[in-house]
């Protein structure tokens, strides 16, 4: 980008930002109440009705359990009600001038209808939960968007701190969906490893709610087989803003309503280099990282019934590496190697997103909404490079007593490679949806439909040559210069889909006064590139028994327990990557992924050191049948378009998050899982040699065959099957200094599976060592805590000033591994560590 275009980057956000300072008073004045619904514990309550009787205005509440709404008129004695299918109806009496405005707040008490009482906290009682976002900031990790607290959730699992994506219950990132505002939203394609992805699309300060379900989710969320990420900016209430700074980039953003609340904005601006994290690398160059994202989410009041939104996006993701030496140290104490490279060349990759969606909500009754949205997203992509490599692999002395212990003893194979890209993305989406929800005495009635064009032009050219030892690879007896992985295609996919769910809700009291909720919908999708026509049947059952406990004659022990049975098809039609092959072919037979889910869980609160603490458990079984089989490289996920396999996950999750220390929270998750698959017609040959020994080139003496045996792999694990994985967020307070907090992140996960890059899936059954890794922040508070509004400060909503250390213990986790070849024809496996420890300064505020 040259410095004309970076001008006028920057022109356009001052641009915007101007125009979000002026929006507090650009509306006249009109007669309004607005206020928050909750329950009788402070919780509130979503989805409820605030209507004006006489007038006829109504309005929903919001997910944080606000609302407001424009009246027609002023007066004396107007009855203003709220309702909720959860509860019982109340009305308040109010007296309002024209043009005034009222905070007018509603507590709703659990309703009885004919011996029927309907459920409250209807977020235990689905598979979606919410999560945690006041500590996004404040979390010491890499990460500094809304996946670092991802790991919080049930089945959550990550290996990559350089990067956005993560895995839930044997899942790829591509099986997980992310909404925003109900609007599905995508990450880059051509994307291959953590230090060229850039942001993802959610920004953390204007996030007002998040949820996410690990699966067994309703019909109203989209078709993938593993996750649901449904994401909400926030509506202010009045003007606000926030702004922070690391040696990591920064963020700003800033937030407004106008005086009668009709018209509200908020504007975040992100910008993010990972240059500094990344010059801890095995690999020394010039890394240039360059990431920028602007965002704006708009909403206007139009009258009492209509309400528009407006939510646009640019992204330029811009990454450049210059390569100069390598040296990494790896093998063990009987074998200790070191792998040294001098490069030449350059990669350029760039990454440009453009999305925008308008929204039109409608509330033509009391007791309905409607919701119309257009959406279009395009992404521009491209990943250039061409890097030439000479390598030496030595044997390093291991005699602790030598004198030259750790030096060089002898030479183990020198060799060159020379890698090249020419790849490219130009993708375009449209969606037009609806969306609809109507409450019926205890029912909640959700529907919707969508049409939605994706239109891609892809062209791949890529390849490798592999000099080793003085000798080409593989070697042709013809003296032809051949090329590994040679990866040539090019294609332009334009295709529809028509997708629609329908979903309904009761809420009901047993005779035992036990509560019982059940959801049950189904889901339907047609793709006209094969004509597929999927219908995903889904459900949720939540039972919450009426335990008690006597403990005295005074003191009754309510028992607070949910639990939960989620089953439903997921299937999963193809975007683009799942049609292409290795090769880049594309395969028009493609036909739709499935998974089948059956989950049972249970949601527990209870007292522990007089504060509330919650347990969450779940364990499922994942019934996976026509797959498309793929391998990680890094990040990069490179399907077997040409093959189909069935396979299964299961595993058991577990949850204990609350108050270890009074008033701030912490959380302890762990894993447990097992996913395989079993690929269709596959096969493999073992050859054995004369002396019936299996041949194994660069091991084996004699490499002449006389017996071949047929080999069936069977079930193999799949690329995401963790065993184990732990996480913890544990953060602590000085006694006599509140102001002090420290913050604990603490992950470990169990190898992955991972092999030679030969493309034999079979093969892809050896581990990875552990991802084990310790980040720890210490953060002072920097308003006073005697007087908070006094000093510096004292105007800001919060503000303070971090040092955090990532990889404590400069622990080398593996990413990728490397293959080279010594001079005797046998294959060594190079680590690619990720980060190693670095220590880091952060400042945010708030207002």
């Amino acid at each position: 980008m040259n410095e004309s275009q970076h001008v006028m980057r920057w022109c356009l956000l001052l641009l915007v930002l101007l125009l979000c300072c002026t929006a507090e008073g650009i509306a006249q004045q009109v007669t309004r109440i607005y206020g928050k619904v909750s329950d009788s514990r402070g919780q509130p309550i979503e989805f409820a009705n605030v209507y004006v009787r006489k007038q006829g205005a109504g309005t929903f509440t919001d997910e944080k359990g606000r609302y407001s709404l424009e009246l027609s008129k002023g007066g004396e004695n107007i009855e203003v009600e709220a309702s909720h299918t959860a509860f019982r109806k109340k009305t308040d009496k109010i007296s309002l001038q024209e043009g005034e405005s009222l905070e007018l707040n509603f507590e709703l008490a659990v309703m009885q209808i004919e011996g029927v009482e309907v459920l409250e906290d209807r977020s235990r009682k689905t598979a979606m939960q919410q999560v945690p976002i006041k500590d996004i900031k404040i979390n010491p990790t890499v990460q500094q968007g809304i996946e670092s607290v991802l790991t919080s959730q049930l089945g959550v699992q990550v290996s990559n701190e350089l990067s956005s994506v993560y895995s839930v219950r044997g899942g790829s990132y591509a099986e997980n969906l992310v909404y925003v505002n109900d609007i599905e939203v995508y990450r880059p394609f051509l994307a291959r490893s953590g230090e060229q992805e850039g942001l993802s699309f959610p920004n953390p300060d204007m996030v007002g709610s998040i949820y996410f379900s690990a699966g067994g989710f309703e019909p109203r969320y989209g078709d993938r087989m593993s996750s649901v990420l449904d994401i909400r900016y926030k509506k202010p209430r009045r003007f606000g803003g926030s702004f922070s700074a690391s040696l990591l980039g920064g963020s700003a953003s800033i937030e407004s309503s106008s005086k009668n609340q009709r018209l509200t904005q908020v504007t975040g601006i992100r910008y993010f280099t990972n240059q500094y994290v990344l010059g801890g690398l095995d690999t020394q160059g010039d890394y240039q990282p360059d990431f920028t994202d602007v965002q704006s989410f708009w909403t206007y009041k139009i009258n009492s019934k209509w309400e528009s939104s407006l939510l646009v996006n640019y992204s330029s993701n811009n990454y450049r590496f210059v390569p100069g030496t390598r040296e990494t140290q790896f093998g063990s104490f009987n074998e200790a190697l070191r792998f040294t490279v001098f490069f030449e060349g350059q990669e350029v990759t760039s990454f440009e997103t453009f999305f925008g969606a308008l929204a039109l909500e409608n509330n033509p009754t009391v007791n309905t909404k409607l919701k119309f949205i257009a959406s279009g997203f395009r992404t521009i992509e491209e990943e250039n490079f061409s890097i030439f490599g000479q390598y030496r692999l030595d044997e390093l002395e291991r005699d602790l007593g030598a004198d030259d212990f750790g030096d060089v003893v002898r030479n183990r194979g020198v060799g060159s490679f020379l890698q090249h890209a020419r790849n490219s993305i130009d993708a375009t989406v449209y969606n037009f949806q609806h969306r609809g929800y109507h409450t019926i005495d205890n029912k909640l009635l959700q529907w919707g439909a969508s049409y939605r064009i994706d239109n891609i032009h892809d062209r791949l050219s890529e390849w490798q040559y592999v000099d080793s030892a003085g000798y080409a690879t593989p070697i042709n007896p013809r003296n032809e210069i051949l090329m590994n992985d040679v990866i040539k295609g090019g294609s332009e996919l334009l295709s529809h889909r028509i997708m629609g769910y329908v979903q309904n809700s009761w809420d009901l009291l047993l005779n035992n006064e036990a509560e019982l909720t059940t959801t049950l919908g189904v889901r339907a999708h047609y793709w006209s590139f094969n004509g597929e026509t999927t219908i995903s049947p889904r459900g949720t059952i939540a039972y919450k028994p009426k335990w008690q406990k006597q403990i005295n004659d005074s003191t009754i022990l309510n028992r607070d327990v949910v639990f939960r049975f989620s089953s439903g098809v997921y299937h999963q039609p193809a975007f683009y990557r799942e049609l292409r092959a290795i090769d880049g072919s594309i395969n028009n037979n493609n036909r739709a992924q499935r998974a089948i889910h059956f989950v049972l869980g249970a949601d527990v609160n209870f007292k522990m050191w007089e504060r509330d603490f919650k347990f969450i458990t779940e364990a499922y079984y994942k019934q996976l049948n026509n797959l498309v089989p793929y391998e990680i490289d890094n990040i990069r996920l490179r399907y077997y378009g040409d093959q189909i396999s069935n396979g299964f996950a299961t595993g058991l999750d577990m949850k204990l998050h609350g108050e270890f220390i009074p008033g701030i929270e912490s959380w302890f998750n762990i894993s447990f899982l097992r996913t395989q698959e079993d690929i269709v017609d596959d096969f493999y040959l073992r050859t054995f040699n004369s002396d019936g020994e299996e041949i194994i080139p660069g091991f084996t003496a004699n490499n002449v065959p006389v017996d071949t045996v047929t080999m069936f792999p069977g079930f193999i694990p799949r690329p995401t099957d963790q065993l184990v994985f732990f996480n913890m967020f544990f953060q602590d307070e000085m006694p006599s200094l509140p102001t002090f907090k420290v913050h604990l992140s603490m992950v470990f996960g169990s190898g992955l599976p991972f092999g030679p890059p030969n493309f034999q899936r079979w093969q892809q059954t050896q581990r990875y060592r552990p991802y084990r890794r310790v980040d720890i922040g210490f953060s002072k508070d920097l308003k006073s805590q005697k007087n908070p509004d006094k000093g510096l400060f004292g105007k800001f909503d919060r503000a303070f000033v971090s040092v955090e250390v990532w990889n404590l213990l400069d622990i080398n986790n593996t990413i990728s591994y490397t293959f080279v070849r010594e001079s005797g024809g046998r294959q060594y496996g190079v680590p690619n560590f990720l980060t190693a420890r670095r220590v880091n300064l952060k400042l945010a505020v708030s207002f």
